[in-house]
C-alpha cells in the first residue's frame, strides 16, 4: 500500500507512454466508481462518475494524441471521400512522471498503459497501485472488470483476475 503520495513504489510504477494515464477511484455506489483522471498533458484532474466515462475520456486523449493509431475508425458513406485526419497538435507535458504517479484515489490507484486501439477495443496493461500487482488486458471490457473486480464491491458481478496466468 503506498503510503501518502509517495512516488517510491514497485518497479510497477511507471509511466512510459505519452497516453499513460493515473485513474483515482475515490467512491464507490454499488457497481458505479466514480473519481478522476489524470494526465501529463494537463494539471487539471478529469472527473468521471461511471467506469464508461473514464473511457470515454480516455479514448478523447488517445484520438487528441493520435496515439496508440486506432486500427479502426469511424467512416461515412456517400458522396464524401475519406480525408485523412489532420496531424495532431503537438501536445506540451506540463506533468512530469513523479507528479503523475503521486495522484492516488480515495479507494484505489491504477496506472492504465493502453498500448494497442486493435479490433474495436483496447490492448495493455494495468498496475493497481495499492496491491502492487499489474496485469495485461485484451479488452475495453476486462479493463473495466479488473477495475471493478480490484474495488470489490459485495455485489456478484463476473470477475477476471488479477492474476497474470490468463
Amino acid at each position: 500500500m503506498p503510503e501518502g503520495n509517495n512516488y517510491t513504489g514497485s518497479a510497477q510504477w511507471y509511466i512510459s507512454a505519452p497516453n499513460d494515464v493515473a485513474v483515482c477511484i475515490d467512491r464507490l455506489a454499488g457497481r458505479r466508481i466514480t473519481g478522476r483522471l489524470y494526465h501529463r498533458y494537463s494539471t487539471e484532474a478529469i472527473p468521471f462518475l461511471t467506469g464508461e466515462q473514464v473511457v470515454y475520456r480516455m479514448e478523447e486523449l488517445f484520438d487528441r494524441l493520435r496515439f496508440p493509431y486506432a486500427a479502426t475508425s469511424e467512416r461515412t458513406f456517400g458522396g464524401e471521400k475519406w480525408a485523412h485526419a489532420p496531424a495532431p497538435a503537438v501536445q506540451e507535458c506540463v506533468m512530469d512522471n513523479r507528479e503523475l504517479l503521486s495522484k492516488h484515489g480515495d479507494l484505489g490507484t491504477f496506472i492504465i498503459r493502453v498500448r494497442h486501439r486493435q479490433n474495436s477495443s483496447w490492448q495493455g496493461a494495468v498496475t493497481w497501485m495499492e496491491a502492487d500487482k499489474t496485469v495485461q488486458f485484451r479488452s475495453v471490457w476486462e479493463l473495466i472488470k479488473l477495475i471493478e473486480g480490484a474495488m470489490d464491491t459485495g455485489e456478484e458481478v463476473e470477475r477476471v483476475s488479477w492474476t497474470d496466468d490468463k
